[in-house]
């Protein structure tokens, strides 16, 4: 069954449709592996076999029938409220159906496990959480991305085919960088969001697919709009490149890599690279953290503040009571500042069809210390992941990032993509094309986590 565990989602579903895979055996190998390689990992905070058994019994003849998924501890499951990653929550949780539950259920999928996220959603790399900081299965010893740092991991490290994160100011995309994986973030209001604890009021989170390559994420995707994400060609395909510190204060190794790979996939679609400006990218990346942080504090009391739990980490909680300090006329000016920026972008798309920049500036840095060296000098990875990833939720529209390279350290390198509002297919196509042209190198690439002997079940 280990075999059956190694292939990507379409493979799973298409053995389990086969008949060449029973989903009973899958979901046991799934849950054997878990047990066995999640120590070293922290990516899945909760199993519930009975629960997963259950569903497969129940599950229909769906597209991911009998296929094994874990979802990001952001999302309450029938059984189990979401928690966060944190030790007490800011707003209300009760177990409940959600959206992205609900597509899996009636996809045939299973829900094998919970996967660990950074505490709050707070954070770009996973370090933090009340169950311990998830790990890179690149090397453990390093951050897997945030905040959907153990559904990357879970997919990285081979637990799992697939996985469902959430993407409010990069969450997907950061973790997929880290680990190796192609992770999309949808335009928004496109994937399901329904029984997110801020579905109701947010303007940038969105739901999205965590996979090996583009093809597994269309299929998985394509769960979650509740549409078929249909293959297109990427044929004649306009790159938009910018010149601002998104693209050049990166690691030479990561210029390098991002830059073969735009030629890479100028070349397979016979398309063109066009240099483009896009000035107030600054300013449209605090924009961005403003309004998520305004709209994150629903909810938020004083008394509630005055009483958080103690086991909450001193950031979130520092971070908690500064929302409560943010004046409405910041959040007035970033609403001001996200028009502007769709503004430019609609007469951006009519010259591009993509605009391509690194997802992250450099590699996975430590867990114990998640710094980055840049050329403008060190940073925290936080503040230097948002720059790059801010613009797509701010404005909306759809971004995809793909593996492209690993660093002279072994750790995976990563492209992002984005395109206008709608255009999620054509990112798709456009990573599918990428990975023709570099022979699936990268998407194939495996951490030395993903290739240990697993015991047979």
């Amino acid at each position: 069954m280990s075999a059956a565990l190694d292939l990507g989602l379409r493979a799973q579903a298409a053995a389990v449709a086969a008949g060449d895979v029973e989903a009973a055996e899958l979901l046991d190998g799934a849950l054997a592996r878990i047990e066995e390689r999640n120590p070293a990992l922290n990516a899945v905070i909760e199993t519930f076999p009975e629960r997963s058994r259950e569903m497969l019994a129940a599950a229909p003849a769906g597209p991911l029938h009998g296929v094994p998924i874990v979802i990001k501890d952001e999302w309450p499951l029938p059984w189990r409220a979401q928690r966060f990653g944190a030790a007490e929550l800011m707003a209300p949780t009760a177990p409940g159906e959600s959206a992205p539950y609900r597509a899996l259920r009636d996809a045939g999928a299973v829900v094998v496990g919970v996967g660990n996220m950074h505490e709050l959603g707070a954070g770009s790399t996973g370090n933090t959480s009340f169950y311990g900081p998830a790990r890179n299965p690149w090397d453990t010893e390093r951050c897997p991305g945030g905040s959907s740092s153990g559904p990357a991991a879970s997919v990285a490290g081979g637990l799992v085919a697939g996985a469902v994160g959430a993407d409010g100011l990069g969450s997907v995309r950061f973790p997929a960088a880290y680990c190796g994986l192609t992770g999309l973030k949808p335009t928004f209001g496109r994937s399901a969001m329904e029984g997110h604890h801020m579905a109701a009021v947010t303007t940038l989170i969105v739901s999205g697919p965590l996979c090996a390559d583009a093809a597994d994420c269309r299929l998985l995707g394509s769960v979650l709009f509740g549409e078929e994400l249909a293959a297109g060609d990427a044929a004649g395909l306009r790159i938009g490149i910018v010149r601002d510190t998104v693209a050049e204060d990166v690691t030479p190794e990561v210029r390098e890599a991002c830059e073969k790979a735009i030629e890479a996939l100028r070349k397979e679609t016979d398309g063109e690279v066009r240099e483009i400006a896009l000035p107030d990218l600054d300013a449209a990346t605090l924009a961005a953290i403003l309004i998520i942080n305004s709209e994150s504090m629903g909810g938020v009391t004083p008394e509630r503040l005055n009483h958080l739990h103690p086991e909450l980490s001193p950031i979130a909680r520092g971070t908690l009571k500064y929302r409560m300090l943010l004046p409405a006329a910041a959040t007035v000016q970033s609403t001001r500042v996200r028009t502007m920026m769709r503004r430019r972008l609609v007469e951006l798309f009519e010259e591009v069809d993509v605009i391509a920049w690194p997802t992250i500036p450099a590699p996975a840095p430590l867990l114990e210390a998640p710094l980055v060296e840049l050329p403008s000098g060190t940073h925290t990875a936080d503040q230097a992941n948002v720059r790059g990833a801010a613009l797509a939720n701010l404005t909306g529209i759809p971004s995809i990032s793909m593996p492209v390279g690993l660093s002279g350290e072994r750790l995976p390198i990563a492209l992002q993509l984005q395109a206008a509002w709608g255009r999620d297919e054509l990112l798709l196509d456009a990573a599918e094309a990428l990975e023709r042209a570099n022979e699936r190198r990268w998407v194939e690439s495996r951490p030395p986590l993903a290739e240990a002997e697993t015991t047979e079940v």
